[in-house]
């Protein structure tokens, strides 16, 4: 497969969103296993002359979400930018009947779901052909949440293929803390070896959600509630370590290999209970163990406190979103703009 032989189909958040289907070449139990690729296009003359022209953008959603951001698409293709983003195999538009959602029970397998992306952009070849991946053209990668991690880890993994990484309160410490971790860790790998797609007690209330309609930031359709349900999708012990390894691997320092932005909330709201201020802060992670792990991702790493923003930073109420692309601008100006 590559860019040029493959067919993108009208996407469900329309013009100028389009979608391609990506074949792991992995069967399950449920039929052979997919992700999707979605992407738009800057327009022919910022595509042209816009100080992003020479970079492809992709984008890897968090935990029980998949990619409907519009306005996040739009920042990066009005700077001349290509922007991709990829639902992962068991997520979203890749979610098929009978599957377990986003279960995955190690970080690393989905090098096969980037890979596959990559290789729809032009920046991997084709299996078993010789051509190189696209000249010329930079990759910026940006992840939020879990998908923050997964792509810290990937990025680690693969020395000099980004030019540049953007994570949104990314998961790169357990809500517990290291200590936590490590008390909680051996317990959690058991019962991943014995019971892998075990049940685990619900740890989602539904605040995050409740605070998300309140602000008015959630994507609508019919796919939503399966897709992205107020309450989470059902964890799986063998999940939850697949979680906390790549949270081990981040406490024990990795390097992504090129300049990092992280952006965070500046507090966080404990999700025992619904509480207002869950509207500004965030209520999915606990900020100040993120912001500390994110010290460890990378030799070059800017740290950016939104205050008022939620765990979804880009999703806030209007003036701290605002806020969040402020700062993304002024560090795209300085790391990924040519000098």
């Amino acid at each position: 497969m590559n860019g040029s032989s493959v067919t993108w189909v009208p996407d469900i958040l329309g013009k100028p969103f389009e979608q391609l289907t990506l074949p792991l070449g992995l069967g399950g139990l449920h039929g052979d296993l997919v992700a999707t690729l979605v992407r738009s296009i800057p327009n022919p003359l910022s595509a042209l002359l816009a100080p992003l022209r020479d970079v492809d953008v992709l984008y890897v959603h968090g935990w029980s979400d998949y990619f409907f951001q519009r306005e996040l698409a739009q920042f990066w293709t009005g700077r001349g930018a290509r922007f991709y983003a990829l639902d992962l195999r068991r997520y979203g538009r890749s979610l098929r009947d009978g599957q377990v959602p986003g279960y995955i029970d190690s970080l690393d397998d989905y090098d096969v779901d980037i890979a596959a992306a990559l290789q729809a952009m032009g920046h991997e070849p084709a299996h078993g052909a010789a051509d190189a991946p696209r000249r010329g053209r930079r990759l910026v990668l940006m992840g939020h949440s879990t998908g923050g991690l997964t792509l810290t880890l990937w990025a680690a993994r693969h020395a000099g293929r980004a030019h540049a990484i953007v994570l949104n309160s990314p998961w790169l410490e357990l809500q517990l803390g290291a200590l936590g971790r490590q008390a909680l860790a051996p317990l959690v790998d058991v019962r991943a070896r014995l019971d892998p797609r075990g049940t685990q007690p619900a740890v989602d209330f539904g605040f995050y959600t409740r605070a998300q309609e309140e602000i008015g930031s959630l994507p609508s359709g019919d796919d939503r509630a399966a897709w992205r349900p107020a309450r989470g999708f059902p964890t799986a012990p063998a999940w939850l370590s697949a979680v906390m390894g790549g949270h081990r691997r981040i406490a024990a320092g990795v390097d992504v290999g090129c300049p990092a932005l992280v952006l965070l909330s500046t507090t966080s709201t404990t999700p025992l209970s619904w509480k207002e201020t869950m509207t500004s802060s965030d209520s999915v992670l606990v900020v100040d163990e993120i912001a500390r792990a994110a010290t460890r991702i990378g030799r070059l790493v800017t740290i950016s406190r939104v205050e008022g923003a939620i765990h979804d930073v880009f999703l806030s109420r209007p003036q701290p979103r605002a806020a969040a692309y402020d700062a993304l601008e002024r560090w795209v100006q300085g790391y990924v703009v040519p000098t």
